[in-house]
């Protein structure tokens, strides 16, 4: 099936802003790629208040009788969680060296340890799937890694070699670990450049055919049922010497084609761009409404977990004060944890530098780590926060009741901002920080990364009066009740509601078609504090869509740490 000419020309206009004077032999070969996958796209839907994603390792819940990702998704049917939750993140399930995944071997392949391929297509029957594409490295262990070693022609340009006397010092670093790792080749020792760890080598944009292999990659996870694409570490992707190497124009030009490669043969599935950095650059990838659909919105975790533990929502407002409708067809991806920490740069800006250190000091003292990254004058500083979100907001001074109270908060306010809501696997089951994985492992990021046999957490889950079935039974309950509102569409209007108090929190969603209009009220304070209406040109009549109460004499009374959803009259 040859391609439609306007398509062809888009893609070489591209093309030759990478390539310059080698776009038509890189269109030819990429041209090929896209007639092959026309004919097996399947095309997504369009996004609404339904949509929410559930982030989980595809080994995260593991039973004897069968391999991990059909457990999982048992797991998800039996617990009733493909009632309230449409999308599942499986984070990498391909065969990988290091990183949990995030070192990927072959792309091509499911880890034979969790299933195959049929295990993710049923599961794509009960639930839509994101996948990542690691486009930026791949593992030491690779077949294109070792092919490289080995002086093969066609990956000697997959990897960038650099003169280890050459000026770096302008490239900007996630990590403290050297940027350049020396390899034995069949030409002798080269330097070459791993930006994350020397297992997780980078490839080479620069040279065409790595791009069209990836563009390959990412039309077979889209024939494998992805309905979302996570393009990971997506701003490190071009490297040029004398440069930064971060958000380079020819990374966005590289977004834009998948884009609107993605766009032509499977429209409706999404690019969510992860860009752990400081909010204006973050929302550069949103682009003209021509690169990613959704953009992580990494400034909300931390601000949120300072609001908290200030008691002072100041900061956190101003920032929501800050955020612009989104361009049509975009929308943010809302989150408070992942797989991996809690990001410190997005507060670049935000918030002083002390509130920035007593948040890492409070980390250390709670058992968590802080890891440090390497600064253009050499100097470190704190670049992640690495602890379960639910231990961030605990203190040996507080009940379980005000412990969980304290973290729904967080949740409820994530859930009720513009965008599709992320739900990471250990925020639904209040999980402590796993000391013993990461003493194991020797990295910080294990944390965060527990896994569970199904028994253990099955009855994990059951025991009452504990935080884990406090918030997994809260969790599922807010979200049937979240899903069906359709003032919570990703779309839905935003507007800031202005309360003088440092603790407390107001925003307004209203639905798409006007009809209904939800007021956002929560209270960061350790004590009860109230909310009058009429100030604020509201009526005084409504219901908490949480707690069913009503506002009396025109006032909203808010419990410590409660968050409401009053519907309002439009």
């Amino acid at each position: 099936m040859a391609l439609d000419p306007a398509l062809r020309k888009r893609l070489r206009q591209y093309l030759v802003r990478l390539y310059g004077p080698r776009a038509d032999n890189a269109l030819a070969k990429l041209s090929a790629v896209l007639e092959r996958h026309t004919r097996t796209a399947h095309p997504a839907g369009a996004w609404c208040q339904r949509d929410v994603v559930l982030i989980t390792y595809g080994d995260q819940v593991r039973c004897d009788e069968k391999k991990p990702l059909a457990c999982l998704h048992e797991f998800l049917i039996e617990s009733g969680l493909t009632r309230v939750v449409n999308y599942v993140h499986l984070l990498p399930f391909f065969p990988y060296s290091s990183d949990d995944g995030f070192a990927v071997i072959d792309y091509r392949t499911v880890d034979p340890r969790l299933g195959t391929w049929d295990d993710v297509h049923r599961l794509a029957r009960d639930v839509g799937l994101m996948f990542d594409l690691v486009l930026n490295h791949v593992s030491s262990q690779s077949a294109w890694f070792k092919a490289y070693l080995a002086g093969d022609p066609r990956h000697e340009h997959y990897f960038i070699e650099v003169d280890p006397h050459a000026d770096l010092h302008r490239v900007v670093r996630p990590r403290s670990s050297p940027l350049l790792t020396q390899f034995k080749t069949s030409r002798g020792t080269r330097a070459v450049w791993t930006t994350f760890s020397a297992d997780q080598v980078d490839l080479n944009y620069a040279h065409p055919d790595v791009l069209v292999e990836m563009v390959d990659v990412l039309l077979e996870y889209v024939r494998h049922g992805a309905k979302i694409i996570r393009l990971d570490a997506i701003a490190y992707l071009w490297k040029q010497i004398g440069t930064s190497c971060i958000h380079l124009p020819q990374t966005h030009t590289v977004v834009k084609l998948l884009r609107y490669v993605l766009d032509a043969v499977a429209p409706g599935t999404w690019l969510l761009s992860e860009t752990n950095v400081p909010h204006a650059e973050n929302i550069s990838y949103f682009g003209d409404g021509d690169e990613a659909h959704l953009v992580y919105q990494f400034s909300l975790p931390p601000l949120l977990l300072d609001a908290v533990l200030s008691g002072d929502a100041r900061p956190l407002k101003r920032w929501l004060s800050t955020l612009n409708e989104s361009i049509p067809g975009t929308s943010f991806f809302n989150f408070t944890a992942s797989h991996d920490g809690i990001g410190v740069r997005p507060l670049e800006g935000l918030v002083n530098k002390s509130r920035i250190d007593d948040l890492a000091r409070r980390v250390r003292d709670l058992g968590g780590k802080v890891s440090m990254r390497q600064n253009d004058d050499g100097s470190q500083s704190p670049y992640e926060l690495n602890i379960t979100y639910f231990a961030a907001l605990g203190g040996s001074d507080l009940t379980p009741e005000i412990h969980v109270r304290r973290f729904m908060a967080t949740q409820l306010v994530m859930l009720s901002l513009r965008g599709i809501p992320g739900i990471y696997f250990h925020s639904l089951t209040a999980t402590p920080n796993d000391l013993e994985g990461m003493r194991r492992t020797g990295h910080a990021r294990s944390i965060n990364r527990r896994k569970f046999r199904r028994d253990e957490l099955q009855a994990i889950l059951r025991a009452e009066g504990t935080p884990p079935k406090m918030v997994f039974d809260e969790y599922r309950r807010v979200l049937a009740v979240r899903i069906a509102q359709p003032a919570f569409h990703p779309e839905a209007s935003q507007s800031e509601v202005r309360l003088d108090h440092p603790a407390l929190l107001a925003f307004q969603r209203m639905s798409l078609d006007g009809k209904q209009k939800i007021l956002v009220l929560a209270n960061f304070a350790p004590q009860a504090e109230s909310v009058e209406l009429a100030p604020l040109g509201l009526a005084a009549k409504g219901l908490d869509l949480l707690s069913g109460a009503s506002p009396t004499g025109g006032t909203f009374q808010l419990a410590p740490y409660q968050v409401a959803w009053l519907e309002i009259g439009t």
